[in-house]
């Protein structure tokens, strides 16, 4: 090659040596397997978090609760019923996350809420190896591995694995998959690993759909004949959004609708909210995208889940508690690979040296946040005790027979669902259960016996116990 041909060739790609773009001969046997000794760990650093919050009876919610009662129902081969949610209450009548049902066999080999626990670590684990193998192939080994432990540690997951249970944690693998079949221009795969989306939440066939318009982005150059296909998932996605939303789930629901319309919209406009929602949007492309992420065209995925968000008049689904993030994790850190890939590309010396040393920032941005996170429990002695207090309420609620009737609040619901039939407290409509079970730390119920009094006027139920605030009441025969 000439001088004038090898000035040609750099004029055509200027990025500099050390950015590398895909490499096509086989890496080390240990760079192979780097995606999965990151997923091993991260799966037992998050299942570690999740099973000291259950054993130390810090249950954030109810949907542990409510998503075992649905589970236990797939694993009797019945109905998912989930009583928390109203007596005879079908699952499917509330969100529509039938994907659940794939927990039934092991959930009937160990029927426990730790089951769903592990099976959340499992998944959202799993995740980040499309992601760290896609950023590898982009980047190189080390950038990729950077991207990989900034995703893993990313805030989004850390807050979902500490919220119990959701079924969104089958949607963060199958979107990390879907956007590395993306980026590794397999447009098939992409759409096949899209098209389950609809199965995990009602919201999330609009996902689908931004996905497969990505596809149409990427392929309409290079592979026209995709097109089609990625357009007909596109319509399919919205349309199983909207059919979902309007015909499945009030078909499900005893009132005949969709429960939360009332949650979108009907607030004080976009506007509403406007700081707590600008400061979220700061947390998600500042600490793991250093605002590179908008030159992807992958951002587009994010829109829908931000969208419907954002337009709520629920102020707790703007800010970045519970699980809501869960599902951007990927798409912002596959985005952040993709567009530092086109940067350093760029005819700017200066933006392609700050993608060259972006990785290892939002690497090292994601590990000084989890100081503050969860993941920061797993150096904390207690984290692996389990105090007398909680010894104590095992015992309380172990007097509950197998096969009761309980009506309960947060507190104990998790400890019964796998063995009682449980209902919310106050929510017991038509039935008077054998047992309520209170946590009662806060001392909000003065009077136990008079509070089950009010509750069921025409039952008799006396004090059988009390340990650590928790409250059991029994129904006189």
């Amino acid at each position: 090659m000439t001088s004038a041909q090898l000035t040609a060739a750099r004029a055509a790609d200027p990025a500099p040596p050390d950015i590398p773009g895909p490499v096509a001969q086989r890496p080390p046997r240990s760079r192979q397997l780097a995606p999965y000794f990151l997923a091993t760990g991260l799966f037992v650093a998050y299942s570690v978090i999740s099973v000291s919050r259950f054993r130390q009876l810090r249950t954030m919610s109810w949907d542990l609760g409510i998503f075992e009662q649905a589970v236990r129902g797939y694993a009797g081969l019945q109905a998912p019923i989930a009583d928390l949610k109203g007596p005879g209450a079908h699952i499917l009548g509330d969100h529509f996350s039938p994907i659940t049902a794939l927990l039934a066999p092991v959930y009937r080999l160990f029927p426990s809420p730790l089951t769903l626990l592990i099976a959340q670590a499992a998944l959202l684990a799993l995740s980040a190896v499309p992601v760290t193998r896609a950023a590898t192939r982009l980047l190189g080994p080390g950038r990729g591995l950077a991207l990989g432990v900034a995703y893993g540690l990313s805030w989004g997951l850390q807050r979902a694995v500490d919220f119990d249970f959701h079924e969104i944690c089958f949607a963060v693998p199958l979107i990390a998959f879907a956007l590395e079949a993306v980026l590794r221009e397999r447009w098939r795969a992409a759409l096949g690993w899209a098209l389950p989306l609809v199965l995990v939440k009602e919201d999330l066939g609009l996902t689908t759909a931004a996905i497969a318009l990505v596809v149409v982005v990427r392929a309409r150059r290079t592979s026209p004949r995709a097109v089609p296909y990625a357009i007909g998932v596109a319509v399919f996605g919205a349309v199983a959004a909207l059919l979902t939303f309007t015909v499945l789930i009030p078909a499900f629901n005893t009132t005949g609708a969709y429960g939360y319309w009332d949650k979108i919209g009907g607030g004080g406009g976009p506007f509403d909210g406007l700081g707590t929602k600008l400061r979220t949007l700061g947390w998600l492309l500042l600490p793991l995208t250093g605002l590179l992420a908008p030159r992807s065209p992958l951002l587009l995925v994010a829109l829908p889940t931000l969208g419907w968000r954002f337009a709520s008049s629920e102020s707790h689904y703007w800010d970045t508690n519970w699980h809501y993030s869960a599902v951007l994790m990927p798409v912002l850190i596959l985005a952040l690979a993709d567009a530092i890939d086109i940067a350093r590309r760029s005819a700017r010396p200066r933006l392609r040296s700050y993608a060259l040393h972006l990785p290892a920032a939002v690497a090292a941005a994601s590990l000084a946040l989890s100081t503050a996170l969860p993941l920061a429990r797993l150096t904390e002695a207690d984290t692996y005790r389990k105090s007398e207090r909680v010894v104590a309420v095992e015992r309380l609620l172990d007097r509950i027979p197998d096969g009761a009737t309980v009506e309960a609040n947060i507190g104990p619901i998790s400890r019964l669902t796998s063995r009682c039939r449980v209902f919310w407290v106050g929510r017991a409509e038509g039935v008077t259960p054998d047992f309520i079970a209170l946590d009662n730390r806060a001392g909000w119920a003065k009077d136990p016996e008079g509070f089950a009094e009010r509750l069921h006027p025409r039952a008799d139920y006396a004090e059988a116990g009390a340990a650590g605030g928790f409250v059991l009441l029994k129904r006189r025969v």
